[in-house]
């Protein structure tokens, strides 16, 4: 079992930058890829990034690629997205996710969830 809770969301202007972070609880963080999906009112939950266990196979949405960054801290049970150059089109509820095998795209094959951290880019 994997707990996790995402934090750092908040208001900033297009252009701008954000830093989120999922904390997990559970003895088998480590073991697991750990994604970052995004929800905007109305619309599927997206794909947005994924990193392997071992922090060596990243991949990222067409959408973010070349703004944002995704990382893990194996020793304090973190993962991060380092999110620059925001665009409206960014906002929405950032989810972290776990318990899948490999590093899929899709959120049906995550088991763990976060309660998502709400980001707003204004224009």
């Amino acid at each position: 079992q994997v707990q996790l809770v995402e934090s750092g969301g908040g208001l900033v202007q297009a252009g701008g930058s954000l830093r989120l972070s999922c904390a997990a609880s559970g003895r088998t963080f480590s073991s697991y890829s750990m994604a970052w999906f995004r929800q905007a009112p109305g619309k599927e939950r997206e794909f947005v990034a994924v990193i392997s266990w071992s922090g060596d196979i990243i991949v990222y949405a067409d959408s973010v690629k070349g703004r944002f960054t995704i990382s893990r801290d194996n020793a304090k049970n973190t993962v991060f997205l380092r999110m620059n150059s925001l665009k409206p089109d960014d906002t929405a509820v950032y989810y972290c996710a776990s318990g899948a095998t490999a590093w899929p795209r899709t959120h049906r094959a995550y088991n763990y969830w976060g309660q998502g951290t709400q980001v707003t880019v204004s224009s």
